[in-house]
């Protein structure tokens, strides 16, 4: 029992690794489980489902949601669609995961939240679902005998409660009584200021069964840095998912909001969810590392695929118009894909590492992305650059922040890219890719609805 969280009564039991829905119920019974929460990702990773008493989910048959729920942008609002179910807002049936049972340690009462794929009227996976999408890159890896193996890293902002839009965010005042400047990357000092967050987050994980690698202070003023044992694409999207909700929980409890909005400060670095990619074969063996112990040809096809399709790939790596406020130069984010080894200023970086662990660390991405869509995005540009054999640019061994940028400079720009790269479209999905793309378009519209304090400050009186 947690000494911070006594509401936590509930631990994943290790029976639930490979569950079917029978020891599902028995565990359920035995734990005294009240609630259930039927949760999916949309295309913000936002936790979309239904709250039901725990005997009415073993009883039901089928849980449903209308389709809109991949209709709708960020914002709630409905964008015009080119979808046959647009207004009919057909139902759409919920499958439950049963391996992703976890309990909700924040809750008042005993409850499990169950991640669930989606199908339609006769079974069939809904294409456009991000879950889905993620596992139509993995098939493609599995037909080749391969599997990935991610790692990321997710970083956020701790902030005061901001309950007025118009005001800037500001740093919570840590247990020192003062706010954080930022620029303590590292500092274990800076840590402890915001240690009873960061003992929630602890607690709520072991809780749900999640395994923290890491928890560091990054560069910016009460910025923290969660980072994550390697392992399964698909499970380790759904940590994400769940952690995004976890950190958020317990900063609130603690009486401050956590963000993962790419830039939700001036002058603070961005918050990125770097992932370190590699791919084993059928036996358990890296295949970015050669007989030798030296880099193999799939090792650098990888990430000439990364350079070459990442740019592509950028309307799922950075989602929103602020995203693309993080992606300037010598602001500790990459604004091209050069890589090389070892080197934080290139997009993609080969970490110091023993040959069977060789990888590439994706440093694009930023902490504002649905976690199945980028990881699916970043991993079908390293599968494609592997089918094809492309050839990397040699690697950088300097500062890479003035070499020629390679990414887009706005969320329209990546939309075009995206829509407009066959091969992308072939492996995520034509349907998915689609109506991503028009989501984005209506989303930009939105924004540019907007009027910002920089235009009111230098164009009110000066034009």
């Amino acid at each position: 029992m947690s000494k911070l969280a006594p509401e936590i009564s509930l631990a994943v039991s290790p029976e639930l690794d490979t569950p079917d829905l029978q020891s599902l119920r028995d565990w359920i019974r035995a734990h005294r489980v009240e609630e259930i929460e039927c949760v999916t990702p949309d295309f913000a990773g936002i936790a979309r489902g239904k709250v039901m008493p725990a005997s009415k989910f073993l009883r039901e048959s089928e849980i449903r949601l209308p389709v809109s729920i991949y209709f709708a942008v960020i914002t709630g609002e409905y964008a015009d669609v080119d979808h046959p179910e647009l207004y009919s807002d057909g139902d759409i049936t919920l499958v439950p995961d049963l391996t992703t049972a976890r309990a909700v340690p924040w809750a008042g009462e005993a409850s499990l939240q169950i991640i669930h794929d989606v199908v339609d009227r006769h079974g069939v996976p809904i294409p456009f679902a991000p879950r889905e999408v993620l596992r139509r890159v993995l098939r493609a890896y599995e037909a080749k005998g391969w599997t990935p193996v991610v790692a990321p890293e997710l970083e956020f902002y701790l902030t005061k409660p901001n309950t007025d839009p118009d005001y800037p965010l500001e740093p919570p005042v840590g247990r020192s009584g003062r706010q954080s400047t930022g620029s303590q990357a590292f500092s274990l000092s800076a840590v402890d200021e915001y240690d009873a967050v960061i003992e929630h987050i602890y607690d709520y994980a072991e809780a749900q069964g999640l395994e923290i690698d890491t928890i560091i202070q990054e560069a910016g003023a009460a910025q923290l840095e969660v980072n994550m044992m390697h392992g399964d694409a698909m499970k380790l999207a759904d940590q994400v998912f769940l952690f995004k909700r976890l950190i958020r929980e317990a900063a609130l409890r603690c009486g401050s909001y956590a963000t993962f909005m790419a830039k939700p400060m001036a002058r603070q670095p961005g918050s990125a969810m770097h992932i370190h990619q590699s791919v084993l074969d059928r036996d358990g063996n890296n295949i970015f590392t050669a007989p030798d112990g030296e880099a193999s040809p799939l090792f650098e096809a990888f990430i000439g695929g990364q350079q070459k399709y990442l740019p592509a790939c950028s309307a799922l790596t950075a989602p929103y118009v602020n995203s693309y406020r993080r992606l300037v130069k010598y602001m500790s984010a990459p604004v091209n894909l050069e890589w090389g080894y070892d080197n934080r200023s290139t997009g993609l970086r080969a970490p110091r590492s023993d040959p069977r662990a060789r990888r590439v660390e994706n440093r694009l991405t930023g902490a504002d992305a649905n976690p199945y869509l980028a990881l699916a995005g970043s991993l079908a540009a390293g599968l494609i650059g592997m089918e094809e054999g492309t050839a990397p640019r040699p690697p950088v061994t300097g500062g890479a922040y003035d070499n020629a940028r390679d990414i887009p400079y706005s969320l329209l720009e990546a939309v075009d890219l995206l829509q407009s790269c066959e091969p992308m479209a072939e492996l995520l999905g034509r349907d998915f890719v689609k109506l991503y793309g028009t989501l984005k378009q209506f989303e930009y519209d939105q924004f540019m609805t907007v009027i910002s304090p920089w235009e009111r400050e230098h164009l009110l009186l000066n034009v």
